[in-house]
């Protein structure tokens, strides 16, 4: 059995936010494969399905994505699922807008879903979907937070679709060849052109952040 959890935060005001990308693929994967209705239960709300023969339970955490972790080990608990049997869909700053990339393991990066994760479940040896969501454009007046907690642009909402559907066929090519073979197609896709300069956000000023830097992510209590 597999475990796919998608992360964000819960609330109508942070729907359509960049940290709420996890969110966007589960539905979408639930819309795919034709999931049961979501229920709620371990702190969130979880749907049965079957994704390439397998028998799934689809999750999202109602918790506030820092204490993602409290609604994901009681559902690998409950389910009897192993690391092996874990897939966490949710947004990277790392990766360009559009891009989406399988990883197995790992620490969080700086990402305080998957912190919390790693932290209640006890390791980190499980499979993640990157979505990729891109770093704050030039221009952008805010600290990364405000960055993730804000709205696509016109040109990424455009981009959007494209990438959902990239994270669900990401999802059944691992429940259907395992995740090495996955890799093997999904991260040597061509990435989607970058960005031009000021491009969506209306302006040429400061440069974007410098490569490697991370600020804080979201608190769990709303900012």
């Amino acid at each position: 059995m597999l475990l796919v959890v998608g992360l964000g935060n819960p609330g109508k005001e942070y729907a359509a936010h960049r940290h709420n990308v996890g969110f966007m693929a589960v539905d979408a994967l639930a819309e795919e494969v034709r999931a049961d209705p979501f229920r709620e239960k371990f702190s969130g709300v979880h749907a049965k399905a079957e994704i390439a023969g397998q028998p799934a339970i689809l999750l999202k955490p109602m918790t506030y994505m820092n204490e993602s972790g409290r609604s994901v080990q009681p559902a690998m608990a409950f389910f009897k699922i192993a690391p092996s049997g874990l897939i966490v869909l949710h947004d990277e700053l790392d990766l360009p807008f559009g891009t989406v990339r399988l990883k197995v393991g790992g620490g969080h990066a700086g990402h305080n879903g998957l912190r919390s994760i790693i932290a209640h479940c006890g390791t980190g040896n499980f499979g993640r979907v990157r979505l990729g969501i891109g770093r704050p454009p030039a221009g952008f007046r805010g600290e990364v937070a405000d960055y993730v907690l804000s709205g696509f642009d016109a040109v990424e909402r455009a981009g959007l679709p494209d990438c959902l559907k990239q994270a669900v066929q990401s999802v059944l090519e691992v429940a259907a060849r395992g995740f090495d073979a996955a890799m093997n197609v999904r991260n040597t896709r061509p990435k989607p052109g970058k960005r031009q300069k000021g491009e969506g956000d209306g302006s040429t000023d400061p440069a974007p952040a410098a490569k490697g830097e991370r600020g804080p992510l979201p608190p769990t209590q709303k900012p």
